[in-house]
């Protein structure tokens, strides 16, 4: 109560002032500033572990009816960046994605989502692998919050098509940046 007569008078007194309320975030346990070799791909001359990190999310909006999960790297030298990872339809209920869900064998995400083919043209996390001597590229992580059910996609649904649709049903976003070169 005292706090909120103290807000309240700060209010009235400089108007400009407000008080944010903590807004829609993305956390991660296993990202740090740099992929470790757990996320790097097994394969194109990488020799990583190919598992895709826990995300959870807090603080999504009001309307909020599924999300979505995209992994990106701009710097890929393609003229259009390179998708990693794209899952949607993820259920209102949700709050994150255990490490290794994008792994399509495994079933680990949740009931009812979809993940879409990738730039690799496979369906499922693919790990960072930048070219070998590249400076260190930026990996996207992004979780969409959705005013609708479903996007209306299947699993062979192109990373533009996924983009588009992100683009067009999303109330917000968060993301997180982690680096990594070879």
């Amino acid at each position: 109560m005292k706090f909120r007569m103290i807000a309240l008078i700060i209010t009235m007194l400089f108007p400009s002032i407000s008080f944010a309320q903590a807004g829609f975030t993305l956390l991660s346990s296993d990202l740090g500033g740099q992929l470790s070799e757990t996320q790097v791909l097994n394969g194109f001359g990488c020799k990583g572990e190919n598992i895709s990190p826990a995300l959870r999310w807090e603080n999504p909006p009001q309307g909020t009816k599924s999300f979505a999960v995209t992994v990106y790297d701009p710097d890929a030298p393609t003229g259009s960046g390179w998708w990693h990872w794209l899952v949607f339809d993820i259920s209102p209920k949700t709050k994150g994605l255990a490490a290794g869900s994008g792994n399509p064998e495994t079933g680990a995400v949740p009931a009812g989502s979809i993940q879409s083919i990738t730039s690799f043209g496979t369906v499922g996390y693919g790990g960072a692998c930048p070219p070998e001597g590249d400076r260190p590229h930026r990996y996207i992580f992004t979780v969409y919050a959705l005013k609708v059910e479903q996007l209306g996609l299947k699993s062979d649904a192109s990373p533009a098509m996924v983009g588009f649709y992100l683009g067009a049903n999303s109330l917000a976003k968060a993301s997180l940046i982690a680096y990594y070169g070879r």
